[in-house]
């Protein structure tokens, strides 16, 4: 028996009047969702694995929920850690609508009408893919579009009218997420774990002045005549007192114009001994060389001698510690006017200002106190890092994805918030955006901000010490 010769079986008309129903059918039966297309950021050439991608676009859309009773509680999971939630939704959205209103945009960014400075695209744009999200509004859920069912109902009148899409909820792994969905902006901007670094891009620069006491003579240089052995702290470096003058006498034991003096220590293969001796107070009123001694810090044998001359530096005192160094500043001294030996001195910094100044040799000849001159912080610093590039930094090699961007103004500490950092980054290296070419000086940073509340690593380990102590022997037994 022939089919009914008044229906054509396919005919264009029919394929439209079928599909108009279907559109008619989802608007008054169903429920707007959110269709978040997955962009492709950074893939692996060898495993064809996605290592980054982003979600910048939304599009509204009406669907039809298969299963209204509730989310399919089917393919939950039972692991040796728990159980895992995976809470399924089907859904059926319009061929049509999704052709006419999503299509479009994602065709435009493959043709390269779009010019996205992150490098990311969409792989096709033909139907919805595995791998987009679903906001779920009435759950306040992501889904995971893991399915995607396109011919189903299976060619009525030679054409398919929906696609069916099987989702599961979304279980973030770094992923950027950029929407203009309020609801999900607030949810997912700090969720994983991610590290905030402080940059710089200039800092202040520290400043110092000599104290200088004329007609009297000091300590201006310590020599080592025998480097020891077998230190394993710093030892104490003890210089003797200069002449007392008649008119101390009944005074306090403490001296002002007694030299001070640290010894710095280094070890090459298995030998400690004593590098260098700095004078940190060149001391006055000496008619002669003192003497020097070296006592504790574990080690034997060191030995020390010194000269003394007039027209000395006895101490530099810092009036400026300045801020952001990241590496000890280079101190500069301006030489003696006329005969005389140019003063020298090295710096020390803790938490990225300068903390102590050295003399290494307090010099001679000089009648007046010489201007002292502190080398400026780094000052690079410049450019704006992009969304999911990639960052290193300048001597830890660390590798990191950029989650957001925060420069509040030039004198302030600005924000680099990244994620997926395989290492940890070095205080007063610069970080570099591959794609950007923005650097700046890292000053400190936060390496776990983290809002993740599964993330209980530090717990977990603290109160397993509590239970099990593999200090003293293995608690499982030994084979």
């Amino acid at each position: 028996m022939s089919l009914n010769p008044y229906f054509l079986q396919g005919s264009p008309s029919e394929q439209n009047l079928i599909q108009d129903l279907i559109n008619e059918h989802l608007k008054i039966y169903g429920i707007e969702v959110y269709y978040i297309p997955r962009k492709f950021i950074r893939t692996d050439n060898i495993l064809k694995e996605v290592q980054s991608s982003k979600f910048d676009d939304s599009f509204l859309i009406e669907s039809y929920l298969n299963n209204y009773e509730g989310s399919n509680p089917g393919s939950d999971i039972m692991t040796k850690f728990g159980i895992t939630l995976r809470k399924e939704i089907s859904l059926t959205i319009s061929r049509e609508r999704f052709e006419e209103f999503i299509s479009p945009f994602l065709e435009a960014d493959i043709s390269g009408e779009k010019n996205y400075s992150d490098g990311g695209s969409y792989l096709f744009s033909t139907r919805p893919k595995e791998g987009d999200l679903i906001y779920f509004p009435l759950g306040e859920r992501l889904f995971e579009i893991k399915y995607v069912e396109f011919e189903k109902p299976f060619y009525q009148l030679g054409k398919n009218y929906t696609y069916e899409l099987q989702c599961e909820l979304f279980e973030y792994e770094d992923e950027e997420i950029d929407t203009d969905i309020e609801e999900i902006e607030n949810a997912m901007s700090d969720t994983g774990y991610i590290t905030d670094l402080k940059l710089v891009a200039f800092g202040g620069t520290a400043e110092c002045e000599a104290i200088f006491i004329p007609y009297e003579s000091g300590v201006n240089e310590i020599f080592i005549n025998n480097d020891g052995y077998g230190y394993t702290e710093q030892p104490t470096v003890l210089i003797s007192e200069p002449p007392i003058k008649p008119e101390e006498y009944g005074k306090s034991s403490y001296r002002e114009d007694q030299a001070t003096a640290v010894a710095i220590t280094t070890s090459i293969g298995d030998a400690k001994s004593i590098s260098q001796i700095l004078i940190t107070n060149a001391g006055y009123g000496y008619t002669e060389p003192p003497t020097i001694t070296i006592s504790g810090g574990g080690g034997f044998g060191a030995i020390a001698t010194c000269g003394i001359s007039t027209g000395i530096i006895t101490r530099i005192q810092i009036t400026n510690k300045g801020d952001r160094y990241y590496q000890p500043p280079k101190i500069t001294i301006d030489p003696p006017v006329g005969i005389g030996k140019t003063a020298t001195a090295i710096s020390k910094i803790y938490n990225g200002r300068l903390s102590e100044v050295l003399i290494t040799n307090a010099g001679s000849g000089y009648t007046s106190a010489p201007n002292i001159t502190v080398s400026p912080p780094p000052s690079v610093g410049f450019g704006t890092y992009i969304i999911s590039e990639e960052v290193v930094g300048s001597v830890s090699g660390t590798k990191a994805i950029v989650k957001s961007w925060t420069n509040p103004g030039e004198d302030i500490d600005k924000v680099l918030r990244v994620s997926i950092n395989n290492g940890k980054f070095n205080e007063g290296e610069t970080i570099v955006g591959s794609s950007s070419s923005a650097i700046y000086t890292l000053k400190s940073y936060e390496l776990d901000t983290t809002n993740d509340d599964y993330s209980k690593n530090d717990f977990i380990e603290e109160e397993s010490d509590e239970i099990l102590d593999f200090s003293e022997s293995n608690p499982f037994g030994t084979y």
